[in-house]
């Protein structure tokens, strides 16, 4: 799939049923931002929304995956792209979800053992204090990449209306958290809560 010409025709179609990027945002109950990131080709419409998406839009599925209009509609054949791409979706998360765990458990894994022979093999002192200081530096980049792969992928649900929130990363960075849960205002009740990382959205 032409993620760039499929982000495209979304922009164009909004345009021709009269739409901002909020103004669609608002309707499918997500942010504007993931609306921009379709049309940069930066992302693809969750499965879970496609179908609205597409009856607001006044396209069919076939028409959104292929990236244009097309004379003849065949409904077999769009609900095989859907569930095609729904199938490649899930891969693509829980391959990411995988890379993220396994990167934030061989960097703790490295900190606590470099903590451990700085601590016992090196004398006490200002060099061994600066040590440490580099090891906890050193750990900073994993786990930034980390949490970007995290927001990457999913949503978090609000835990006091069920609305799945797409914080950005510094929304995410800024947010208190517990493992994959994050403290989160969801831009539908406008609570700030607890809201558990989800992969289906």
């Amino acid at each position: 799939m032409d993620q760039i010409k499929i982000g495209r025709f979304i922009a164009e179609c909004r345009k021709n049923v009269d739409l901002t990027q909020m103004q669609l945002a608002e309707k499918l109950g997500i942010t504007d931002r993931a609306v921009s990131k379709w049309e940069r080709g930066k992302a693809l419409p969750d499965t879970s929304i496609m179908l609205e998406l597409c009856d607001i839009l006044c396209i069919s599925v076939k028409e959104l995956l292929s990236g244009e209009k097309t004379d003849m509609e065949d409904n077999h054949k769009n609900e095989q792209l859907l569930l095609d791409m729904a199938k490649e979706i899930e891969n693509k998360n829980k391959t990411i979800w995988r890379t993220m765990w396994v990167i934030m458990t061989v960097s703790i894994i490295a900190l606590i053992a470099g903590i451990f022979a700085v601590a016992f093999l090196m004398p006490e002192g200002v060099w061994q204090l600066v040590a440490m200081i580099g090891l906890c530096v050193l750990f900073l980049p994993s786990c930034f990449y980390a949490l970007k792969l995290e927001v990457s992928v999913g949503a978090y649900k609000c835990k006091n209306c069920g609305h799945e929130i797409v914080p950005t990363y510094t929304e995410a960075l800024n947010a208190m958290h517990m493992g994959t849960t994050r403290y989160l205002k969801c831009p539908n009740c406008g609570k700030r809560t607890w809201c558990k990382k989800v992969l289906n959205k």
